[in-house]
């Protein structure tokens, strides 16, 4: 084969494989990979996006964002709220979402400048 990106020996630095196993012991790291999981979608990074633009949306609203039927937004949504990135409030027969938390519009932001500067890279 002769690849040129792999290694040629089975462990440079084997205090630093041993340092760095012990920390993912200690990390949830699953939870991380659901969270991105849920946000690959590209309905319900539509949905996330458009929450990162305004505090509150109203399901029909977000349906029209995304050019979904209520239903299908109403599903994707079930899918962010069970992933905790989105928290919702009921108002009458009105369902409201919101980002549960800043982090996931500062990941969507990220995300977003990241895609921005590989763009301008290639």
């Amino acid at each position: 084969m002769g690849s040129k990106d792999t290694c040629d020996i089975y462990c440079y630095d084997e205090e630093k494989v041993n340092r760095i196993q012990g920390e993912l012991l200690k990390e949830d790291l699953s939870s991380v990979a659901h969270l991105f999981k849920a946000l690959a979608d590209e309905n319900r990074a539509k949905i996330s996006y458009a929450l990162c633009q305004d505090d509150e949306l109203c399901v029909c609203d977000i349906a029209n964002i995304i050019g979904a039927t209520v239903a299908t937004a109403s599903h994707h949504l079930r899918t962010l709220h069970k992933q905790g990135i989105v928290k919702f409030r009921k108002e009458g027969k009105l369902a409201f979402y919101s980002l549960d938390d800043d982090h996931i519009r500062q990941l969507m932001m990220i995300a977003l400048a990241h895609k921005s500067e590989v763009k301008a890279d290639v």
